[in-house]
């Protein structure tokens, strides 16, 4: 047996121990040369005050052979082999994937270990433990346990809340654990399963570090710990309820795919590793095409619908160079508001007296794509279904479960449930000429009980089995993952689906901070960015065109808003979204960079071509500045002995009108001269090394900027 076993990429390599036990020797930077030999300078000493032998951190990091932290497995067999020690007992390995099983045959317990390294440095790895002789095992974790090197002392985590996602929050980690859990029953606003973890103040540009994220849509544990020697580990895990997996002989259980990549580059490098391997092997699309510019129904008419006045919304919305129209939510039998409705997927007939295709065959008169709303996971009481069948609640008998959005989840391990609504889908895209369906899910979900037992796995399973069975059956329909905002977004469900919709808050000044939080791990052509109206629904705060406009260029495009009731824009919308078009097959294949700012209230952020041939970033002002000055922005991963010339894309409005606004006397010479129609040329050095003296913008304002290699 191959005792050592090296996985390699340009970017990262991966060492593992193979015999006697398996163990994750090292995952960082490129090696130019290995040798086995070279393994020796990695043998540990044995100090006094513990145990008389070495103790390694194996992957299943065992409590029976001395790990005194939290193991990768707890479950028992009625009480016994509750305490496994694993032998290493076959290796497969080809090119850059590597299989280990090892053994315990007196708990008769089999633990296998698979891992795949890509050439963008990105590594996934998935655990299997498999039930080799009688009795039940009842399962009660089974994670996945990553070994860090002891430099790495902070943990970049996030969370937020609705209308708030993606917020980050840095941790030191000098003693003790830092532990993230989510029991929200999806992958949740509140602590999404994704960590960075590095030397002390890693930053955008600069500092070694981990990123990881554990591609799972239900509930999960994540856990960042330092031993008391001093080495680091890094634990996920699909969180269980108690009983909720009990394996006889002969079953396996199987953890999510955890993903993770090394980057000496910062963040950005972490980002653009993670974005590569997305667009290569997990996001997929029915048809190579431009992501096309949304608009979506929803803050323009909420639950009223007239259908003479969404074929005259279409009609504006043609008009503005939209490319895809969504009906949202309300379109089905009892869908005034949302006391009711859900369930019953029945065209309401009130308001579509001659049923979608009228509206369904002008959009695509117009040329755009058609799109509708569903929430098949959810079920409200006011409806035919639940009084046709309360049992389909994924529920536990005899408890009043508390609400949320007024509405109730279906348990979709019933077959019934399960058939019914593919029935119900397959009546919905077969009948009409449907391109894309925006996928809801509003609520958190409480005591998920499936025939009384605990099922929050199994109903998460089930919910990727009903998307496949769709997918198989309409795989023309493109869809997008929703719950109430960024409840549900993850590489899994992505791997479904090919667009996220970011947040519910559609305003400006909070969409920054989400947008850049989500774009450490999803590239920006998954993220959906719609310019909103002008006071937003969310903040109540009124934006200017040009700051919600550039807000939204970063992304998926898109519009919120009724095109009829508010044409004063209707010019404003059409300008930036023929600027996103102009620009998103950049947008939607560069790199993503962000720039280390030294004041806070700025952010600066952009999309470099792969060839660096072209590049635009946008300088965001969020609040008042810190200092009279700005600073110099230095141009970022631009090629240093080509030339480039500089663009100014679009500006705030004062400046546009050549006024210096309340913070300028006079601009940089550079901005004048820009502004005056000259040329403007420098070299990629002088710009990565020297840079652009920037101005002062007011609060909520940006500028644009593209740099094209001459």
């Amino acid at each position: 047996m191959q005792e050592y076993i090296r996985l390699t990429s340009p970017v990262n390599d991966l060492i593992l121990r193979t015999a006697p036990y398996p163990e994750i020797l090292y995952f960082g930077e490129h090696l130019e040369q290995f040798d086995e030999a070279d393994i020796l300078s990695l043998g540990r000493a044995i100090p006094n005050g513990g145990l008389d032998v070495d103790v390694p951190l194996t992957l299943a990091a065992e409590h029976g052979r001395g790990n005194f932290y939290s193991p990768t497995l707890e479950g028992h067999r009625n009480g016994m082999d509750w305490s496994p020690v694993f032998q290493t007992s076959a290796v497969e390995f080809e090119k850059n994937f590597v299989k280990l099983t090892a053994l315990d045959p007196i708990a008769g317990l089999a633990f296998a270990t698979e891992f795949t390294l890509d050439h963008n440095g990105v590594l996934k790895m998935r655990n299997t433990i498999t039930n080799q002789k009688g009795g039940d095992y009842t399962l009660d974790r089974l994670g996945i346990t990553f070994p860090l090197p002891d430099h790495a002392e902070e943990v970049m985590s996030f969370y937020g809340r609705w209308l708030r996602e993606f917020q980050p929050n840095r941790t030191l980690l000098k003693h003790g654990a830092v532990i993230q859990e989510n029991r929200m029953g999806r992958s949740s606003h509140e602590y999404p399963p994704i960590l960075i973890v590095g030397e002390p103040h890693f930053s955008e540009q600069q500092g070694n570090l981990w990123g990881f994220h554990f591609a799972w849509s239900g509930n999960t544990r994540l856990r960042a710990d330092v031993r008391i020697d001093g080495r680091r580990f890094v634990q996920f895990e699909s969180l269980l309820f108690a009983g909720e997996i009990v394996l006889a002989e002969g079953e396996s259980y199987t953890t999510p795919w955890l993903y993770t990549t090394y980057s000496s580059r910062g963040l950005n490098g972490m980002s653009q590793q993670f974005h590569r391997h997305v667009r290569e092997h997990i996001v997929k699309y029915p048809r190579p095409c431009p992501r096309p510019v949304h608009l979506n129904i929803w803050e323009g008419v909420f639950f009223d619908h007239q259908v003479e006045h969404i074929i005259a919304m279409a009609e504006k919305a043609a008009e503005m160079g939209v490319e895809r129209f969504i009906i949202d939510d309300g379109w089905f039998i009892g869908r005034n508001d949302d006391f009711g409705g859900l369930g019953d997927w029945y065209l309401d007939e009130n308001k579509y007296p001659q049923g979608l295709n009228p509206v369904i065959n002008r959009v695509h008169e117009l040329g755009m794509e058609f799109g509708i709303w569903v929430e098949l996971e959810m079920i409200n009481k006011p409806t035919k279904l639940y009084q046709a069948h309360p049992d389909w609640l994924l529920e536990i008998k005899g408890y009043d479960q508390p609400e949320e959005r007024h509405q109730y989840t279906l348990d979709l391990q019933n077959p019934q449930v399960f058939d019914y609504l593919l029935e119900r889908m397959n009546w919905l895209l077969g009948e009409h000429k449907i391109d894309y369906i925006k996928w809801d899910m509003n609520r958190r979900i409480v005591q998920p009980g499936h025939n009384g037992r605990s099922s929050l796995d199994g109903q998460t399973r089930a919910m990727y089995r009903l998307h496949d069975e769709i997918r198989k059956r309409h795989p023309h329909v493109e869809i997008e993952a929703c719950a109430s905002g960024g409840g549900r977004i993850d590489y899994e469900i992505l791997k479904r689906t090919q667009r996220f919709w970011t947040s519910d808050n559609t305003e400006a000044l909070e969409r920054q901070k989400i947008q850049r939080g989500m774009s450490y791990f999803f590239p920006p052509e998954t993220m959906g960015a719609h310019i909103s109206s002008p006071q937003n629904c969310s903040t109540g705060r009124t934006l200017d065109l040009q700051f919600r406009g550039l807000t939204a260029l970063f992304g998926h495009m898109g519009v919120e808003l009724d095109p009829v009731k508010e044409a004063a824009e209707k010019a404003g919308f059409a300008k930036y979204i023929a600027l996103h078009k102009s620009l998103r097959t950049l947008l939607h294949s560069g790199n993503v960079v962000r720039v280390d700012t030294r004041d806070e209230t700025q952010l600066i952020h952009g999309v470099v071509a792969q060839d660096q041939s072209e590049a635009i970033f946008c300088f965001v002002q969020l609040a008042m500045p810190e200092y009279l000055l700005p600073g110099i922005f230095k141009v970022p991963e631009l090629q240093p002995n080509a030339t480039y010339r500089v663009h100014v894309l679009d500006l705030p409005t004062g400046l546009r009108n050549g006024t210096s606004g309340h913070l300028m006397k006079k601009y940089p010479q550079w901005l004048q001269k820009a502004l005056q129609g000259e040329s403007l040329e420098f070299t990629g050095e002088w710009l990565t090394k020297v840079g652009l003296t920037l101005i002062h913008l007011d609060p909520a304002t940006a500028i644009l900027f593209k740099f094209e290699r001459v």
